[in-house]
Parts: C-alpha cells; sequence; structure tokens
C-alpha cells in the first residue's frame, strides 16, 4: 500500500525488548505501532530489542505469504539516530519482509535522511523487499531540527510524516518538568512542524499524552492537536488509540456539516447566485473547499456515514 496517501491517526510506542507487548501490538486498534530500539529499550537490551523485532517481522511475513494478506497495524520500527554507533546494526536486522517504514529519531539536517536514503536504495531488494517500500516517519526533537524541518520532510520521497517528539525538545528548552495544560509552552513549535509538515505535502503526528491516569485531559489534547492542524500523535498505551482514532475522525456532525454546505453551495450555483448565505456566514470556495475535505477524509478513514 502507499503509505503516503493513508492516514495513520495513532502511533503507539512498543518496547522493541518486550516480546508479549510486540506480538500484543499486532491485534490492537492503532492504526500504526512503532517497534522502539532506541530510548525505549536500555542498551543493554538493545541487542535483544532487534532480534525480537525481526522475529516479530518474520512472523508477520510468514502470516502474509500463507495468507495473502493480514489486517495489522502498520508496522515501524524506531531506530537508533542516524550516526549512532549501532544505527547501522538496527537495519542489519529489522530490513525484511514484513517491515513497513522506520522511524527516524532527533534528525536534524536532510543529509541524514540521504544516509539512511542510500542504505534503503541498496539493501531493500536484496533482503526481499520492494524497491522504495520502506518508508520513513521522522521524530522532530530539537530547534535545529524545527529550523530544518521543511528541507527535511521533502527530502525524500519515502518521508511519509514529522513527529513531534515533545519530551526532548522540551528539554532543550529547558522547559519545566510538569507540562501545563495541553502543552501550552509547546504550542509555537507544534504550530511550526504542522506549518512544515503542510508545504511539503506530508502527514504530522503529535508528541505524545504521558499521564495514563487522566483519559480526559487525552480526550483535549487530541481534540487540541487536531485543530492545530496535526494528522495523527503518537500514544504509549493501547488504552488511549480510541480516544486517539475519534479525535482525528471527523465526527457526525461535522459530516452533516459538510455536506449541508456543499448542498447549499450547488443550489446557489445552479440559480446562478455568485454569494452564497449560509447559516448566517458567507460561503466562500475555501469554506467548500474544506467541506469537500472532511467528506473525503471521512471516506479515506472508512467512516461509514460519509
Amino acid at each position: 500500500m502507499d503509505q503516503k496517501n493513508v492516514l495513520l491517526r495513532s502511533w503507539m510506542f512498543v518496547p522493541g525488548n518486550r516480546q508479549r507487548m510486540l506480538e500484543k501490538s499486532l491485534g490492537t486498534a492503532v492504526d500504526a505501532v512503532m517497534m522502539d530500539i532506541e530510548d525505549g529499550v536500555a542498551p543493554a537490551e538493545k541487542d535483544t530489542a532487534r532480534q525480537q523485532i525481526a522475529a516479530c517481522l518474520d512472523q508477520v511475513a510468514a502470516r502474509i505469504k500463507a495468507e495473502g494478506k493480514v489486517r495489522t497495524p502498520a508496522r515501524f520500527v524506531r531506530i537508533n539516530a542516524v550516526g549512532h554507533e549501532r544505527m547501522r546494526d538496527d537495519l542489519a536486522l529489522v530490513l525484511r519482509p514484513g517491515l513497513e517504514g522506520l522511524v527516524l529519531p532527533k534528525l536534524e539536517n536532510p543529509s541524514q535522511i540521504k544516509t539512511v536514503e542510500e542504505i534503503l536504495d541498496r539493501r531493500e531488494t536484496e533482503v526481499g523487499l520492494a524497491k522504495g517500500s520502506v518508508r520513513l516517519l521522522v521524530a522532530i526533537e530539537s530547534p535545529r531540527g524545527m529550523y530544518n524541518a521543511l528541507a527535511i520532510a521533502s527530502a525524500s520521497p519515502r518521508v511519509i510524516g514529522l513527529m513531534f517528539g515533545a519530551e526532548d525538545f522540551s528539554r532543550e528548552l529547558s522547559l519545566p518538568l510538569r507540562r501545563e495544560g495541553e502543552a501550552r509552552d509547546l504550542l509555537y513549535a507544534r504550530s511550526a512542524l504542522v506549518m512544515a509538515a503542510a508545504c511539503a505535502h506530508v502527514q504530522v503526528v503529535d508528541g505524545v499524552w504521558t499521564d495514563l491516569q487522566d483519559p480526559e485531559g487525552l480526550k483535549v489534547f487530541a481534540k487540541q492537536s487536531r485543530r492545530l492542524g496535526f494528522s495523527g500523535m503518537s500514544l504509549i498505551h493501547p488504552s488511549q488509540a480510541d480516544d486517539v482514532n475519534a479525535a482525528f475522525t471527523p465526527t457526525a456532525d461535522e459530516l452533516d456539516y459538510a455536506r449541508r454546505v456543499l448542498k447549499a453551495f450547488d443550489e446557489a450555483h445552479a440559480r446562478g447566485e455568485g454569494a452564497v448565505a449560509f447559516g448566517g456566514q458567507l460561503l466562500d470556495l475555501p469554506i467548500v473547499d474544506r467541506a469537500r475535505q472532511t467528506l473525503d477524509l471521512a471516506k479515506s478513514l472508512g467512516v461509514a456515514s460519509a
């Protein structure tokens, strides 16, 4: 599948050294899993993580070969940062059938994309993957990365999205340890990343909501993320999946409003009217286009009422 055109709303981190969690993650409601070899795994456990992720991907590949198609979340692996001494070891083990993409952490310049792209161009067909099939989700986690985000997102057709690394970014800015409300202290950075992704026509994934004891806070944060322009967000537990997916899916009220906007616009134009009044406001083309976008998004997500 061409993942660049498939919206992935919920991206769940899964520690690669936890075999049971890896296996269970493929049956969850998230749109994508990020099997982790980086920050979520202690240095002494990274070899174990590589081996268990490879085994998990092999199991998926075997099922695909036997059944033709399997329903799982999209399968990505977060490798160690480009330039890390073990990054090439990561790629040596996880580049195999069953893999759909890589998450590249802590990127700061487009040359780092090229480094990974050269390895993929050389190795994909060697390991049984279709040429160009491995997609890249790029994590922006520093001010330097943020300033280069557009160039990074545009560096390769493999890049399907940018992801905000809120915790690392907060550390770089020496922000207070505890977040305030819906990450208001990071609004500028989050909005800047949305702008870069929009310019590059790629998806954009917000950072995690870390408080598992506050599901209402998650709902508020996820709704705000969508209103800022994010297409999805990352999460740390499958219990967050339904709320995140719902936040990034048009509601029944949104769909009804979009249909009524289009109906009013079409009827007015059929009467030869240029200006279109609807619900106390004047409809112009940007509003009509957004109504179409809303319906198209719902259809792409399989919303029945769309």
